[in-house]
């Protein structure tokens, strides 16, 4: 610590880039703190430091004996205590992932002791170095953050304890989706409606969910014992009913947990298997390589749709392409919504069909395909439908809502199809094929890296640079945390080392997201593990990634 004050007392006044000598590691007695990369300016990123305590000092090595889901929540909950502890000095940030916990770098623990990573904007006045005020943030008020989050002694310990229960439950109900063939579990009294559009909050005296008695499954948790909900079973499942009475709300709330969610956040106790995705229409998207002939044929101009590229997709060939891609990276079940949907992809009724003949129409819409993707491929589809009674003619399950409560009307449906028969004829003439995985050409990727200076970073959610690239990720709703982007671009930058082309690049990047994920990637506190269908739908966004089909 002395050497780093004795540092920064001499660069006092200097140009900023003098900040660049306190780069290194400093022995605070009780913890030691890195310095890894320190920022060139004042308006650049904030430079990156680390601090590592022996477990010995923590009093927390009883972390070390509870379960992996446990131990990731403690690292969840030591990195919001640092974020609360550091709130009032505006130098001091912690990468944070919201409502959710992720399994993030933020706070990692390792055989040396518990590892807290997270930024710090070094002071200037214009271009000068504040080194006084430097050593006042780095070796005053920090020390006190980092000792503060890492000892139990200054950490609530029942909130500690609570905090890693209720995610360990998460845990355990999510692994027993598959023994009681579900997609998806929403507790009684789960609170779902969200504060507002712009706000992952729960919103304020919401109506609680209530499971149908017809519905109901008991699912056993390590802490709160036995836990009623409903189960939504593999299959085809709909949601229906009018306007305004919760029908997105509910698949949102399915969609938003394939990850665990905080105390407090009202869906402590929904549950969807972790292998879903949400696909919707996305208007001028690019489509790499695609094999499409399963939902569209016969192009106008002959133009062939089993090798199928285009840089301005449609709506409708768009989320065909995201269906496929899904298949490709190895989706269980798939979630639409109805409103978000193109309609020529998800239905062609009865007089559409009488007016515009098979032979003229190269799509196969969705309700003809929705079967077979449940019987050939054993893949699950949950949609929300208001506006076409030809998806009941194929639903396992229809939930209605209703003033925000689940009704299950599976029974009434069937009545409706005997009274109402369509008249609709069915399009899909043969059965899915299948189709090898596209192999990924590893080599292109190393250019786009070399030709923008081997950036990577994240901007939000809804961007992700790599190289001089931008890649527009704003349709996959599912990505929680900027964190979550920064790591799929670290695992593009993986793919990028190799050579040649990868026949396989799901299960190759399966492979790098193993236990120790982070140990491949930068020393950074802002990422967190993603998912295989978030990398490879990512990377099939990327208008300069290179495919070959593999059929």
């Amino acid at each position: 610590m002395d050497q780093l004050i004795a540092t920064l007392k001499k660069i006092e006044k200097q140009n900023y880039r003098a900040f660049q000598q306190i780069k290194g590691s400093y022995d605070f007695t009780d913890f030691t703190l890195f310095i890894d990369y320190v920022q060139a300016d004042p308006f650049a990123s904030a430079s990156r430091l680390r601090a590592i305590r022996p477990w010995s000092l923590t009093g927390l090595e009883w972390l070390k004996e509870t379960s992996p889901a446990f131990q990731m929540a403690a690292r969840d909950f030591i990195a919001r205590q640092f974020a609360e502890f550091a709130k009032h000095e505006a130098h001091i940030s912690i990468a944070l992932t919201g409502q959710t916990v992720l399994d993030s770098t933020s706070v990692l623990f390792t055989e040396q002791g518990i590892e807290l990573r997270f930024r710090a904007n070094l002071p200037a006045e214009g271009r000068s170095v504040l080194g006084k005020k430097a050593i006042n943030i780095l070796t005053f008020h920090l020390p006190k953050f980092i000792r503060r989050a890492t000892i139990e002694r200054e950490l609530d310990k029942s909130a500690l304890i609570e905090h890693c229960k209720v995610v360990e439950d998460q845990h355990a109900l999510r692994q027993q989706l598959e023994e009681h063939n579900l997609v998806a579990f929403v507790g009684d009294g789960a609170v779902l409606p969200r504060l507002a559009g712009n706000s992952d909050l729960p919103m304020k005296d919401a109506i609680t969910f209530t499971t149908p008695d017809s519905l109901a499954v008991t699912l056993t948790t390590p802490n709160q014992g036995e836990v009623r909900g409903m189960g939504i079973p593999k299959g085809i499942t709909l949601i229906v009913g009018g306007g305004f009475h919760g029908k997105s709300t509910l698949l949102t709330a399915i969609e938003r947990s394939i990850y665990d969610h905080i105390p407090g956040d009202g869906r402590e106790l929904v549950v969807t298997n972790q292998a879903s995705m949400k696909i919707r229409a996305e208007d001028g998207r690019c489509v790499h390589n695609l094999n499409l002939s399963n939902y569209i044929n016969h192009l106008p101009m002959g133009k062939d749709t089993c090798d199928f590229s285009t840089q301005d997709a449609s709506g409708s060939t768009s989320q065909a392409a995201w269906l496929q891609e899904s298949i490709e990276s190895g989706v269980e079940s798939i979630l639409i919504d109805e409103d978000t949907s193109a309609t020529n992809f998800m239905i062609r009724d009865e007089r559409m069909q009488a007016l515009v003949t098979k032979g003229d129409e190269p799509i196969t819409p969705l309700v003809d395909r929705i079967g077979q993707l449940r019987d050939e491929l054993e893949i699950s589809t949950i949609v929300v439908m208001g506006g076409s009674g030809d998806y009941l003619d194929v639903a396992d399950t229809v939930i209605q809502m209703h003033d925000y409560q689940a009704v299950d009307v599976t029974a009434k449906a069937q009545q409706v199809i005997a009274q109402h028969p369509t008249q609709r004829v069915n399009e899909s003439e043969e059965s899915l094929a299948t189709f090898r995985p596209r192999s990924l050409n590893r080599a292109a990727l190393q250019t786009i890296l070399l030709d923008g200076k081997f950036r990577v970073s994240a901007k939000g959610v809804d961007s992700l640079r790599f190289g001089k690239e931008f890649t527009d990720l704003s349709a996959l709703e599912q990505i929680e945390s900027p964190s979550e982007v920064n790591a799929i671009g670290w695992l593009w930058f993986q793919l990028a080392q190799l050579p040649g082309w990868s026949n396989n690049p799901a299960k190759e990047i399966a492979q790098m997201l193993n236990e120790k994920w982070y140990e491949s990637m930068p020393s950074q506190g802002d990422l967190a593990k993603p998912r295989v269908l978030d990398v490879m739908a990512a990377l099939s966004r990327m208008r300069k990634t290179q495919f070959k089909a593999n059929n």
